[in-house]
């Protein structure tokens, strides 16, 4: 073979790489991928975060998951970083009902839209607010809670993790429709704000199942009911709210996997897949069934509808109460 065969023969070599598609060059994922979180490092999105991070490697081939806290802006820092960042399926967020469906209508200024701006993927989790009270109260369930906040207007304190927190919305949808007086009283996490709660500082609470589970369990505060439409499957003998003497009270929560808007359809498709795969693996289904919470899945297009769907309930919701951040 002489040199200008050779030379030739390295050409057409080149070009033809250079036709192959990068996708076909190095098979997704081929580094590490980022889940980013909106809030805080032991939160109930960090929680829900780690137990997919162990089983979503795996159920992408062994790819490296990293979980990565961005708190701050009521949501917005982590949920921003994401929406700008390389539509390449290495950066991703974990995005709770909070960040996707109640934060938009009380930041003022969203640095992002949330139908423009995201791909959704998949739902992780779907989940309940539990409905506790102080175990120094003498409050036994929902009927007594709503005749004793009738009876003492204003007089009761609700807690919450933070103003509106689903736990917050969910507590003004519950004093609406039992047309109750109760005083709001937001705290700077979850933690804290059972604590109290646990001290008999506050009167009850409406917090995510992940946050509260295991106060309840082991007797720190008293369950009386879950918010979602069906009972819980971690506490079957607590009814649901509605159950309980609220009819038509709804307040589930969820949990999501979404990435910045222009993610190629291969690699949402796969991270999907990967998703359903990884929360039906035993050790995703064992460690959320202490917590509460239980696997959702689904495809991309069922996210989007449950994202418009509680987006236009919590809105109103939001309207209504007057909810606004400090």
């Amino acid at each position: 073979m002489n040199r200008l065969t050779r030379v030739l023969g390295s050409f057409v070599f080149a070009c033809s790489l250079s036709a192959i598609p990068v996708a076909a060059l190095a098979e997704y994922p081929d580094r590490p991928i980022r889940l980013i979180v909106p809030q805080a490092a032991g939160s109930a999105t960090d929680t829900v975060a780690r137990i997919l991070a162990a089983e979503l490697g795996p159920a992408l081939g062994g790819a490296t998951v990293i979980v990565e806290d961005k708190p701050g802006g009521a949501l917005t820092l982590g949920m921003d970083y994401v929406a700008k960042s390389a539509p390449d399926g290495y950066t991703l967020a974990v995005g709770p009902i909070g960040a996707m469906a109640i934060t938009r209508h009380i930041v003022a200024k969203l640095p992002y839209v949330i139908e423009k701006d995201f791909q959704p993927i998949a739902l992780i989790v779907h989940g309940h607010l539990m409905l506790a009270v102080s175990p120094k109260s003498d409050i036994k369930s929902v009927k007594e809670l709503i005749e004793k906040a009738k009876a003492n207007p204003g007089k009761l304190t609700n807690a919450s993790s933070s103003n509106g927190s689903p736990g917050h919305v969910g507590g003004e949808l519950f004093k609406f429709m039992t047309d109750t007086q109760i005083q709001h009283v937001p705290y700077r996490g979850g933690a804290p704000a059972i604590n109290d709660l646990v001290a008999g500082h506050v009167d009850l609470m409406f917090e995510s199942l992940n946050g509260i589970s295991s106060a309840a369990r082991s007797g720190q505060v008293k369950g009386l009911a879950v918010s979602g439409d069906k009972r819980s499957l971690a506490f079957p003998d607590l009814p649901t709210v509605a159950e309980a003497g609220v009819p038509g009270y709804s307040a589930p929560t969820w949990t999501s996997l979404v990435g910045p808007a222009g993610l190629p359809k291969d690699i949402v498709d796969k991270l999907n897949a990967a998703v359903n795969r990884a929360i039906r693996s035993e050790g995703f289904r064992t460690r959320f069934s202490a917590i509460g919470d239980e696997p959702a899945g689904g495809t991309p297009q069922d996210l989007t509808e449950t994202i418009a769907r509680d987006s236009a309930k919590w809105k109103s919701v939001v309207e209504r109460a007057g909810v606004k951040l400090d």
